[in-house]
């Protein structure tokens, strides 16, 4: 049964770890913009230096430990116990929010700005624990909810401390509010992460190297190693050189364009944060158990119609005074601004929530922190790229919405790129479209299916889009043996092909096209992948399952391996099975019908008769 978040937040495996981050994501962003409010308005300055170059400094210097420090991080985080980790990490930032209190009382720029920097050093050693840990804490199922939850968490309290840290310095005597805020909640920090569980080391045996160039390189490497896993790192730190370029131009963005003042900025900000926890929410209940790729596309293509919209709706005229919310609120136009920065939250979240759960999924778990890390550092280069491209480009005369529309239309350009790369990615959001829109689907026992090695699938066979079906309640790639005919079907064919499935034929009809068949499942099957054949050899004509054919005997006598039944429920009847004679003939019958996906127990290779298979899938049918 699929399990809310709201479930996982009052577990221990996850309740602690998640206030545990999030209270460390508010005091860095309380500290960072107190930091910016006083070096930027209040006039705390050093000599020579002017509020422009200590603001880049900031941003600068907080960036930089991503760089020397991460691929470290991740052979900490893959050798030692992570729990024992988080708290040796949480008591540091105590140690550090002492010293930024120390800093706040000498009234010193540089020192605080150089605590800034170790509270980088510290986010950067936290990173690589911080997405490790969950695999090892939930179930596979409850990856997409859980990164779903530390998303909408890290958003939350980033919106929270800008809030805090901006409100708080500008108090009398903000300084001790501030610093009587950093310690009451770095020790509360402290304080839950010793209820975090404990989580065993990944590679204990791992020899640490400690040239930061040579292992940064190194750490790169492992994140390339399974390519749909680099792709994803890719398309977070694309994610990251997009969303730093419209967060970092958002105060100009509101002071020069919209003409509104700070509170207005901070609604526009918090509508953002906002969209991007209901994104990430939306995005692990329509993922249910799966970690659903499928949803990325959807969201990438999102976040370029918002971005544009963005451009044409921000059309407002200019004036000698700062609007304030009850003004901005009466400008025709302001609802649809609203929206705009509001769906491109909700987008993002759609975008980067998967993109994070398979990374953690398909890397190879001894080296998933380093894994981590090397998307962390690239996530650091993505963000600065931004901040060269927009200093570039602004310099230049381009205005901040024209660098929001290229923005929007690069965004295009990336995603048609990364889709061409790996096209798993498009399948996937064709198959979830195409699925979820014609149907709602009941998934039981998918537990079952190995989440390693080679299985074959047997399963009855009801309509065109039985494979679809399967494919979208299954967590692994699965190849599918199918007709060479309804391989060919248009649309279809392009996920087909794409998920590499193997056209079969009758002894009959093409000979060549069956022997070929076999070699591939064999060779499939070798190499340790899902193989799922429908034994029925045809689309039922009565909606009962017919006899299965002995070739899925044959199969096994190559190559014995486990054999998983799986029966589909509810498909007979609707427009792509053969109620009324050929499929789609009537348009719309039982769209959007409940159906049904039931996995039963694996059955040894040498006990699975092509009777005992069937009986077995007739059993969950009618259960």
């Amino acid at each position: 049964m699929h399990q809310g978040p709201g479930q996982l937040l009052r577990q221990r495996r996850f309740g602690p770890f998640f206030a545990t981050q999030f209270l460390g994501a508010f005091n860095d962003n309380v500290f960072k913009n107190a930091l910016i409010i006083l070096v930027t308005f209040q006039g705390l300055r050093s000599a020579g230096m002017d509020s422009d170059f200590l603001v880049n400094l900031c941003a600068g210097l907080f960036i930089l430990p991503f760089f020397l420090f991460s691929a470290t991080a991740g052979q900490i985080a893959d050798k030692f116990e992570k729990s024992q980790l988080i708290r040796i990490i949480k008591a540091l930032e105590v140690g550090l929010m002492g010293l930024a209190v120390a800093g706040f009382w000498l009234d010193s720029p540089l020192f605080l700005i150089g605590v800034l920097f170790l509270m980088g050093v510290q986010s950067t050693f936290f990173g690589p624990i911080k997405y490790g840990i969950l695999p090892q804490h939930l179930r596979e199922k409850e990856l997409i909810g859980g990164n779903a939850l530390v998303e909408m968490g890290t958003f939350l309290a980033i919106l929270l401390g800008i809030i805090a840290g901006s409100k708080l310095i500008s108090l009398d005597g903000g300084a001790i509010w501030v610093s009587t805020t950093l310690m009451g909640v770095g020790l509360l920090g402290l304080l839950f992460s010793w209820k975090i569980p404990t989580a065993t080391p990944s590679d204990p045996g791992l020899r640490l190297h400690w040239n930061p160039f040579k292992e940064t390189w190194r750490t790169i490497g492992y994140a390339r190693e399974v390519d749909s896993v680099f792709k994803s790192v890719l398309g977070i730190s694309w994610f990251w050189f997009f969303g730093t370029t419209l967060l970092t131009q958002l105060p100009n963005f509101s002071r020069e364009v919209l003409f509104v003042n700070e509170d207005v900025y901070i609604a526009l900000l918090a509508m953002f944060s906002v969209g991007v926890g209901l994104g990430s929410m939306l995005c692990e209940r329509l993922s249910g158990d799966v970690v659903e790729i499928g949803l990325v596309p959807i969201g990438s293509f999102l976040l370029t119609v918002f971005c544009a919209d963005l451009y044409f709706a921000s059309d407002f005229p200019a004036r000698d005074t700062l609007m304030g919310w009850s003004a901005f609120w009466a400008q025709h136009g302001s609802g649809r601004v609203l929206m705009d920065v509001t769906l491109i939250g909700v987008s993002g979240g759609f975008f980067i929530v998967p993109l994070y759960a398979l990374v953690q999924q398909r890397s190879h778990p001894e080296r998933r922190s380093r894994v981590i890390a090397g998307n962390n550092i690239l996530n650091a280069l993505a963000m600065v790229l931004s901040s060269i491209m927009a200093v570039v480009l602004l310099s230049a005369g381009v205005t901040i919405l024209e660098l929001f529309l290229l923005t929007a239309v690069l965004n295009a350009l990336v995603a048609v790129y990364i889709y061409t790369l790996v096209p798993e990615f498009m399948m996937r959001c064709l198959v979830w479209l195409i699925v979820n829109t014609l149907y709602r689907v009941r998934k039981e026992n998918l537990e079952r299916i190995p989440r390693t090695g080679a299985a074959l699938i047997v399963c009855n066979h009801v309509s065109f889009v039985d494979a679809l079906v399967v494919a979208a309640c299954t967590r692994r790639p699965v190849r599918f043996v199918m007709d060479h005919r309804i391989f060919q079907v248009p649309v279809l064919s392009f996920i087909f092909r794409t998920a590499r499935a193997i056209p079969i034929a009758g002894k009959k009809d093409d000979p060549d096209t069956m022997e070929r068949a076999f070699d591939t499942i064999d060779e499939a099957l070798s190499q340790g992948e899902l193989v799922c054949i429908f034994p029925e050899g045809r689309l039922t004509t009565d909606g009962e399952v017919d006899e299965f054919r002995p070739g899925v005997e044959r199969i096994l006598d190559r190559n014995p391996v486990p054999v998983i039944p799986m029966a589909l429920q509810g498909l007979w009847g609707s427009f792509f099975s053969r109620v009324d004679g050929p499929p789609m003939r009537r348009p719309f019958r039982r769209v959007w019908s409940r159906i049904g996906l039931v996995v039963g127990t694996s059955i040894v290779a040498g006990e699975a008769t092509a009777k005992r298979m069937r009986d077995e899938v007739v059993m969950l049918r009618d259960g």
